[in-house]
């Protein structure tokens, strides 16, 4: 299946800034128009938790053209106060397992992770997702290879693409990934296991060389 993650950038400071009534108002409009765009391209929504919004595919195709279809509609929408809505997008393929608690699998949280190291107006891709769709595109929508980005919980480093298009925001800054050295609290990568720990591996080598 192709997941489809969304959620809306700076929801805490919007709602500040517009108060309880009219930011109630902004997330009704908001879940209208992404639900129009899932109903117009067979998208089945799995749940939605506030600002959020998790949607399954058949066709990887369906989801990205829904995806533009619902950035689109965003930005020509008109806002109280003149504000204008963020929202960030994540979309990956792979398999899962439907339970009786709804989808489970591992890839459903790698596709939520594409999602949440994005930009509001922002449509990433996995590379399973743009793999399956970089030859079907919608005319005047292409790739841009933001190279691999290493993902929160997630083992191997993942391949993400975003998604230029017209009426689509084409210049980000970068992912907030645990690369992108001007967030807090990421470690930096390394060769060896032993992170922060280089003066006492260096002295436990030397016990072994020098001692039985």
């Amino acid at each position: 299946m192709t997941f489809l993650f969304t959620d809306i950038e700076g929801s805490t400071a919007l709602l500040r800034r517009l108060g309880d009534v009219a930011y109630s108002r902004v997330l009704s409009d908001h879940h209208r128009i992404v639900r129009d765009a899932l109903n117009s391209h067979d998208g089945r929504e799995q749940g939605t938790q506030g600002d959020s919004f998790f949607a399954t595919f058949t066709s990887p195709r369906a989801c990205v053209i829904a995806a533009i279809e619902t950035q689109r509609a965003l930005t020509l929408h008109e806002w109280p106060l003149g504000e204008r809505l963020r929202v960030r997008m994540g979309i990956h393929t792979g398999e899962v397992a439907a339970e009786a608690t709804g989808l489970v699998g591992y890839e459903v949280h790698r596709a939520a992770r594409i999602a949440a190291v994005g930009y509001g107006g922002q449509v990433l891709l996995s590379s399973a997702a743009a793999g399956l769709i970089e030859d079907s595109l919608p005319a005047d929508t292409s790739l841009r290879n933001l190279g691999a980005h290493r993902l929160k919980d997630l083992g191997r480093p993942e391949k993400i693409f975003q998604l230029v298009a017209d009426g689509l925001t084409s210049e980000f800054g970068p992912l907030r990934s645990l690369d992108n050295p001007d967030l807090t609290n990421n470690l930096p990568a390394s060769l060896n296991p032993f992170i922060g720990r280089s003066t006492e591996f260096e002295e436990v080598r030397n016990l072994v060389v020098d001692n039985r």
